[in-house]
């Protein structure tokens, strides 16, 4: 246990506060490029942008641009990026087939990521959503979310994921037994290092609105995902939920949304000492460019600050949309 302080004026904490080099001796959590993980949404065409109007400065890319993008996160030193894709509506089906198709958008987009910047690792989305014609995480049978289905279906596309080279896998859905299916099908066909980001602990959110409106989920979710989401209100259930995603072969997880859920991510490193990460998602990050573009706040000042609370609170790692920016910030001594 730590000594107390000696009593003033003896103990002064000004004194290692009064500059920036003693300040910096001091600092007990800092903040890299190598614990931002960049997530980008990918769309069909050719050398296009498309703005994502409630997520200022992020836009859909086509897969050249997204290739672009993924050289200006290793220029700047980011590790990895993660792909969403954007299905269009025509292609979306309630059996969600498109979602382990060998030549589907994600799969296109890792492939050709890989042959053009093969430094970066490259993360993929484990979820039927951007498939579902129901807009749900898994498939629907008679208004419910089937589990075991959607765990087959989830198999299946983790494989095709793998095939197409990705690194790390993301199982966003929240579907039980996943992780477990997904590890034995990866070893039975050759792909030990492929790795899985659980999304062990992820809520059921408000936050997560921009992000629907980017993989074009808003219009076509009927009901909520209250049903395999976690409850806002829970937070054993969170651990139990980690011990059994790492008994079945996860090698980091993840706690969804991030700021909201730092108690989450602290107890989690506490209890497990596992790699940790959280995702700083959409709603996060609008809130913070709607203030600053309000001129309400000190945009880059909170950005940071926001990340190093990820850090200070045992994150390993953060899924940021200010990844790029963060990066720049870093680099220039921010």
């Amino acid at each position: 246990m730590a000594l107390p302080p000696a009593p003033f004026p003896a103990a002064r904490f000004r004194r290692m506060r009064s500059s920036a080099a003693l300040r910096g001796l001091m600092r007990e959590t800092t903040l890299t490029v190598d614990d931002l993980i960049w997530p980008v949404f990918v769309m069909e065409g050719e050398d296009t942008a498309t703005p994502i109007p409630s997520m200022p400065d992020v836009a859909r890319l086509t897969v050249d641009r997204v290739v672009q993008a993924a050289g200006e996160a290793a220029s700047l030193g980011i590790p990895a990026i993660c792909l969403f894709p954007y299905i269009e509506p025509s292609l979306k089906t309630p059996g969600c087939e498109l979602a382990w198709d060998p030549g589907n958008l994600s799969n296109r987009a890792t492939r050709a990521i890989k042959a053009a910047v093969p430094e970066i690792a490259v993360m993929t989305d484990v979820a039927l959503d951007p498939y579902n014609a129901n807009g749900h995480d898994g498939i629907v049978r008679d208004g419910v979310i089937v589990n075991d289905e959607t765990v087959e279906a989830l198999v299946r596309m983790a494989l095709a994921q793998a095939d197409a080279g990705a690194d790390i896998l993301g199982p966003s859905d929240m579907m039980d037994g996943r992780i477990g299916a997904m590890r034995s099908a990866l070893e039975a066909a050759g792909h030990e290092n492929v790795t899985i980001l659980s999304y062990a602990a992820k809520y059921a959110s408000a936050f997560y609105g921009p992000f629907r409106d980017a993989v074009g989920a808003s219009g076509a979710l009927k009901g909520d995902k209250k049903t395999y989401q976690m409850d806002p209100g829970n937070t054993d259930e969170a651990l139990r939920l980690i011990a059994r995603d790492l008994a079945e072969g996860a090698d980091m997880v993840m706690v969804k949304p991030g700021l909201p859920y730092l108690d989450i991510c602290r107890r989690v490193k506490d209890r497990f000492g596992v790699p940790t990460y959280a995702y700083q998602v959409s709603g996060e990050y609008a809130m913070i460019r709607g203030a600053a573009d309000n001129g309400w706040v000190d945009g880059d000042k909170v950005m940071m600050e926001s990340l190093i609370a990820f850090k200070r609170a045992g994150c390993d790692g953060i899924l940021t949309y200010f990844a790029p920016a963060a990066a720049r910030a870093l680099r220039a001594g921010g």
